[in-house]
Formats: structure tokens, C-alpha cells, sequence
């Protein structure tokens, strides 16, 4: 007799414990008999029941939920290749229809690689690498537009953000019918591929040593300006110095001659003093040992040595 209770009271707990179940704040549940759904989804929290045995209760997330794409290699309008790589968030919307169309998480992210990977190709695939990796037009600084690269400063009709918004609304269009809404859609990163991004590179240091050049040319040219400027400058001084050196020399032989000139007149004696002064430095001037002389015995040159 207490066997057959102690039987009796775990069967019950068994059938209790298969026809409660609790439902969690961040959970939403759809109940299944023999593998079809039954009723409403249940969507608010507490304890639930169900026929035991033959029901089960499946649980899905009512929270966001995160898709992370592979980045991938894909081919832009203008036959540029870049690597792309997204994410996404986005959350079950309708339960019921989830589990019929997906049955669970894993079947959602197989299904929206399909849909983001495809519609990210697309709008890749529909516009230039430079409506790609810009977001909007911007005016360029004077020495950065002399510099940069020519088809990176067009003027864009879309822009990144645009082309974001176009993967984001075609994506959720396709899955209106899943079950699922995707909340949002962003680019993780995107790079040019290695070929692209070297041949970038070469452009850009070839852009950057011609801009030097430019820049070297224009010193040399502002150095020789300066230094023909202080050439001219200098020769302007060296010519007004000359000019007030000759001004001074020819006063102060003015001013000797007028000395020599009053000296000269002043009296017989001093007149012949200076003949004789200036008959010596004539002499210390003119006649060395090498020097021979032919002079006449009554001339002026001579009558000093007598």
C-alpha cells in the first residue's frame, strides 16, 4: 500500500512537472502537440500549463538578437573590388510564424546570410566605390585638392549611409514573412583589396612627391628671389659707398691742392722747398737700380742731384 502511494505521488509530479512550465521575462513560447503549433503564442512571463505529455513548449528570445556576416570580397559599378563586412540586429517579431517558416535561431541565420549577403552584393555591385567609402560631398582644403586623387573628390549621388539604408530596407522587405523584423544594418568595415589598396598607395605617394616638388620648385624659386634681391641690394650699397668714397677723395685732394697751391704761392723759398719734396718722391717712385736715366744737365728733373 505505501509502495503504490509513493508510485501514485511521483507519477503525479511527473505529470505536474510536464504540464508546468514558466515562461521568462526575456522569453516568448509556442506550444506544439504532436509537432503542430497550438493556440497563441505566449508572450508575458509566470507559470503556464499544457497538456502534459503531449505538449511542448518551445522557447525563442524576445530580445535583440546579432547576425555578424563574413567579410567578402565584392565587386563595385565601376569593376573595383573591396572588402565588405557587416553586421546586423534584429529580433523575432512573430513567433508563431518563426517556428513554422525557421523553427529556431539557427535556421534565422542561415536564412539572413541569404538575405543580407545578397542585398549587401547587390548595392555594392550597383554603385562606385567612391559613393561606397564616402558618406557625402565635402570641399576639399586648397593643398589637399591639388594633392588628392581626382575621382575620390566627385560629387556622389548616394554615399554610404544611403547605401545602408538601401541593404537595410530590402533586407526587412524580405522578411516580413519569416517572422523577424532586422532592426538595423551597419558596414563593420570596408577596405580595398590588396591589389586595389597598393596601387592606391603608389598613386597616393606619387601624388605626394609631385606636390613635394611643386613645393621645392616654389622655395628655389622665393631663395633666388631673396638672393637677387640681396645682390641688388648690396650692389646698390657697394655703389653709394663708392660714390661718397669718391666724394670724400676728391674733396680732400681738392683740399690738398689748395694747401699745395697756398704753400706754393707763400714765398721763393718754400716754393722751391716743395719743388724739392716733390722732386724726391718722384725720383722714389721712378728710378730703382734697374732704372737708367738720360737727362740733360740744364733740365728741371736734374738739378736736384747736381
Amino acid at each position: 500500500m505505501r509502495i503504490a502511494l509513493i508510485v501514485g505521488v511521483i507519477l503525479v509530479l511527473i505529470v505536474l512537472r510536464s504540464a508546468l512550465y514558466i515562461v521568462q521575462e526575456p522569453e516568448q513560447v509556442i506550444i506544439t502537440q504532436f509537432g503542430k503549433p497550438v493556440g497563441d503564442p505566449v508572450t508575458t512571463p509566470g507559470l503556464k500549463m499544457k497538456i502534459p505529455i503531449v505538449q511542448k513548449a518551445h522557447r525563442f528570445d524576445k530580445r535583440f538578437l546579432e547576425w555578424d556576416g563574413d567579410a567578402n570580397q565584392l565587386p563595385t559599378k565601376d569593376k573595383r573590388f573591396l572588402w565588405v563586412d557587416m553586421y546586423a540586429r534584429w529580433r523575432i517579431s512573430d513567433p508563431l510564424l518563426f517556428f513554422q517558416r525557421l523553427r529556431d535561431e539557427r535556421g534565422a541565420q542561415t536564412r539572413l546570410d541569404d538575405i543580407l549577403d545578397g542585398e549587401t552584393r547587390n548595392a555594392i555591385a550597383n554603385h562606385n566605390v567612391v559613393e561606397v567609402i564616402r558618406t557625402s560631398n565635402r570641399d576639399p582644403i586648397p593643398t589637399e585638392l591639388e594633392g588628392a586623387d581626382e575621382g575620390m573628390l566627385d560629387e556622389i549621388r548616394f554615399g554610404r549611409e544611403m547605401i545602408r539604408n538601401e541593404i537595410l530596407t530590402k533586407s526587412q522587405s524580405r522578411t516580413t514573412d519569416l517572422g523577424i523584423e532586422i532592426l538595423d544594418v551597419q558596414f563593420k568595415r570596408i577596405n580595398y583589396v590588396e591589389e586595389v589598396r597598393r596601387k592606391v598607395y603608389e598613386r597616393m605617394i606619387a601624388e605626394r612627391r609631385r606636390i613635394a616638388d611643386r613645393f621645392r620648385s616654389e622655395g628655389e624659386g622665393e631663395a633666388s628671389r631673396i638672393r637677387g634681391e640681396k645682390d641688388r641690394d648690396l650692389k646698390r650699397i657697394q655703389s653709394e659707398a663708392y660714390r661718397q668714397a669718391r666724394e670724400i677723395i676728391g674733396r680732400a685732394d681738392a683740399a690738398a691742392t689748395s694747401i699745395y697751391a697756398a704753400a706754393y704761392d707763400s714765398s721763393p723759398a718754400t716754393r722751391e722747398f716743395y719743388e724739392f719734396l716733390k722732386t724726391m718722391e718722384i725720383y722714389e717712385t721712378t728710378v730703382d737700380r734697374e732704372t737708367s736715366l738720360i737727362l740733360t744737365t740744364d733740365g728741371e728733373f736734374y738739378k736736384f742731384l747736381k
